[in-house]
Formats: structure tokens, sequence, C-alpha cells
């Protein structure tokens, strides 16, 4: 039986939740737990991973003061990106093998299969990272693996406000927007409910018996 713990926290800071990460993905090496679902929110945070830069944030210090964003590098892979209230953010600390574009590809499915339980059609891009609908960005992945272990994960804008985007060159992309479930929609879903069908849809996608959740 293979069984996937899952973590619900609510809204968290971000600095506050990396280390929370940090020592999980320290307990799952070690194997003192098994693999685990992290989900939450964050407050407003510009997030710029191991291929970013500084100037992909485009907002300025009083803007962003005024907007009450922080700006924080961090070590998943990727560019740079947006978390903020109305996101579900996932980060898996699971056990992985060398196929790191295999784990990508699940991560897009999970998403795409939660997307698909409320009726949204989501896809890939051949050329970038993350799930789109219609063209427009719905969820960015980045993540990072040490030790056969996974950290970061996805960031799925259920009723996320999109303005916050205008601050930032998402993940490096010019040519495409930014969309949410809300948007897509014509109405906000619960963000529990979200949560609920992305730990099942997950779960399904990545071959687990059994779901314990913890919130």
């Amino acid at each position: 039986m293979r069984d996937l713990s899952v973590v619900r926290l609510g809204c968290v800071e971000y600095r506050e939740a990396f280390e929370l990460q940090t020592r999980l993905h320290e307990d799952r090496v070690a194997g003192r737990i098994g693999d685990t679902l992290v989900l939450l929110e964050h407050p407003h945070v510009y997030t710029i991973g191991r291929r970013g830069r500084a100037g992909d944030v485009l907002w300025n210090t009083d803007t962003l003061r005024a907007r009450g964003v922080d700006v924080i590098e961090t070590d998943r892979g990727g560019m740079v990106t947006y978390h903020g209230p109305g996101q579900l953010v996932g980060y898996p600390i699971v056990g992985v093998g060398a196929d790191l574009v295999g784990y990508l590809r699940k991560l897009e499915d999970a998403i795409i299969a939660t997307l698909a339980s409320f009726g949204l059609r989501g896809g890939r891009d051949p050329i970038n990272t993350g799930v789109w609908v219609n063209r427009a960005k719905i969820a960015a992945i980045g993540v990072r693996v040490a030790r056969s272990v996974t950290k970061h994960g996805f960031a799925l804008n259920v009723s996320t406000d999109l303005s916050y985007f205008a601050g930032i060159v998402p993940c490096g992309i010019t040519d495409r927007g930014v969309t949410s479930m809300a948007l897509e929609l014509g109405e906000a879903p619960a963000i529990d409910g979200v949560a609920s069908a992305c730990e099942r849809c997950f779960a399904d996608v990545f071959d687990y018996d059994r779901i314990s959740v913890n919130a």
C-alpha cells in the first residue's frame, strides 16, 4: 500500500513555509516520514527561482511596498512567479526516481485532472512547463529534487487577484497571459473544494492507495 499524507495549512508566510519544507524534506530523506503533500496559500510575494533575474520584477520598491508584496530568492527551478491569496499552492515532498521530466508531466496531469473536475479543460504548452487554459497560464510549476526527494511544486490560480502578475515577467514569458479558475468559470470556487479535488487527483496520478489529511 502506498500512502500519501496531506497537510493543509491555510495562509502561511513564504519564509515560514520554506522552513517547513526544509524540515519535511530532511525527514523524508531520512525515512522518518512518508510522502507528503503540503497545500496552502501565501500572502503576496514574488519568488525568484534559480534561473530568475531581479530585473523580471518590474515594480519599484515603493510600488511593492504599497501593494504589500515581498520579494524572496529561493532554490526552486524556474524564474520569477507570484504567490498570493486565492491561489492554491502545493508542495509535494515525495520520493522520485531519476525521471524529473516525467515527474513534471505528472504534476501537470494532476492539475489538469483537478481542473477537469470543475469542468475546465486545461492543457500543456510544448515549450513551457505549467498548465494552460485557452493559451493563458492557470498554474505554474517549479521544483527542486535533492537526494531523490522533491521540494517546491505548483501554484494554481483559483480566485487570485491577477493584477499582481503585472509586477513581474511571469516565468520569463512575455507573450502569454495568466488566468484563474474564477475568471474561466465566471465565479470563484471554494479553495477548500479545489484542495480536496487536487489531493484526490494527485493521489490518482501518482498511484497512492490511501490519503490521510491533517488540516
